[in-house]
């Protein structure tokens, strides 16, 4: 057998999906060819393939817009243990976040005595919230997992093992709302769940929190390029574009500012439950609208105060690398969103322009193609990141709980 592959599932590949779940499933695990049906048309389904055939799928079904069930996991007998079931399970948790609006909730209900897919759960990123009492098994409960959207933070003072036999004591422990199964382990030969206890913060005091400093944040880079823009316009060599830069980041940074504002009412008295969205985009603004203009046009300034070329393209050498080091971190707005090759473009010239810009104001020529690429180029990702992305994330390859520092 080659190597298998994924993708999404076609309306032509159901009946090779019907035989599979067939083979590799309970009967009364399977979904209907309807349910089946609706789950591809729903972009819900994933299906690993190997040779031409189909050798695995996951498949999630949407009871409503706000909540998605994985229905069933299968891996073909012999190719299973080759991290099949956990890739599918990894790209349809993806293909969740990835949805227009709200990120729904991705959950699965699973029997107690089913270790193998517990165990996938987990590894992907699922925690057991509660004990339903839905099993088929006369005497057995299964588990809720649900797939955790953000980091959280655990107390790791509070976790202790549960004998997978000890349901009386599962349920017990599963009975707080802030506890959850974390792990699946081995406790003396025999399978055991590892039950933590989360720190619950208060959404509301975070996010006033994360507004004040927006606020805080914006004002003093506007309080820094509106010094800049006086120097700027004392100086009877500096350029005509590049003054124009400064308004532009002026401009962008009180916009900024003012959305930052508006978020604090959102959470006093608006409550529409767009905080987020508001977020980003004073985030957004503030980065590519203010910082990054306010420090791409250091050089230029210190160009025409010191009149030395040589010091001037080292400072704008020192300023590219530490802007592309920023792009590339965690730190950077960037990071928060999915990246193309288009974006990568942009933040490449993004780092690099604070060196053509010294260079180009060095050999006093003229700096017009420059200024406006970099309007044109900040510009671009703002509106992709606004318009075209979702909301910001950047937990990708964190674990989704950890303990706090």
């Amino acid at each position: 057998m080659s190597a298998w592959s994924t993708r999404d599932a076609r309306a032509d590949d159901l009946p090779r999906l019907t035989d599979l779940l067939a083979s590799t499933c309970d009967i009364a695990e399977v979904p209907s060819a309807v349910l089946m049906a609706e789950s591809i048309a729903g972009g819900l389904v994933r299906v690993a393939e190997a040779d031409g055939e189909l050798v695995g799928c996951a498949v999630a079904e949407r009871p409503s817009p706000e909540h998605l069930r994985v229905s069933v996991l299968a891996v073909r007998t012999d190719l299973r243990r080759q991290g099949m079931g956990l890739g599918l399970l990894d790209e349809l948790s993806r293909l969740v976040s990835e949805l227009p609006g709200p990120t729904p909730l991705l959950s699965a209900v699973v029997e107690a005595s089913d270790m193998p897919v517990s165990g996938l759960l987990l590894k992907s990123g699922f925690i057991g919230t509660r004990v339903m009492h839905t099993s088929r098994n006369p005497g057995g409960i299964c588990i809720h997992y649900q797939h955790k959207n953000r980091v959280e933070y655990i107390d790791p003072d509070t976790r202790h093992l549960v004998p997978l036999s000890a349901q009386a004591q599962l349920i017990e422990s599963l009975a707080p709302h802030d506890q959850a199964v974390t792990a699946l382990v081995s406790l003396k030969g025999e399978p055991a769940l590892e039950i933590t206890r989360f720190e619950r913060d208060d959404p509301a005091t975070l996010q006033s929190g994360e507004a004040a400093a927006g606020i805080a944040f914006s004002g003093s880079i506007l309080a820094a390029i509106t010094f800049l823009l006086g120097f700027a316009f004392t100086s009877t060599r500096f350029p005509d574009d590049v003054r124009l830069l400064l308004i532009g980041a002026t401009f962008s940074t009180v916009l900024s500012l003012i959305i930052y504002a508006s978020a604090s009412g959102e959470l006093a008295r608006i409550r529409s439950n767009t905080f987020g969205k508001i977020m980003k985009y004073g985030n957004v603004l503030s980065e590519y609208g203010g910082v990054l203009p306010f420090l791409i046009s250091l050089p230029v300034t210190y160009a025409e105060a010191s009149g030395d070329p040589r010091t001037t393209m080292i400072l704008a050498a020192l300023l590219s690398v530490s802007i592309a080091w920023y792009e590339r971190s965690e730190f950077s707005i960037a990071h928060r969103f999915r990246t193309s090759w288009v974006e990568t473009s942009l933040m490449v010239f993004t780092a690099a322009s604070p060196l053509i810009g010294a260079a180009v104001v060095a050999a006093k020529a003229t700096s017009w193609p420059w200024t406006v690429a970099l309007a044109c180029a900040l510009s671009a990702r703002t509106w992709l990141y606004i318009f075209r992305r979702g909301p910001e994330a950047g937990t990708a390859g964190r674990r989704h709980w950890q303990i706090r520092e």
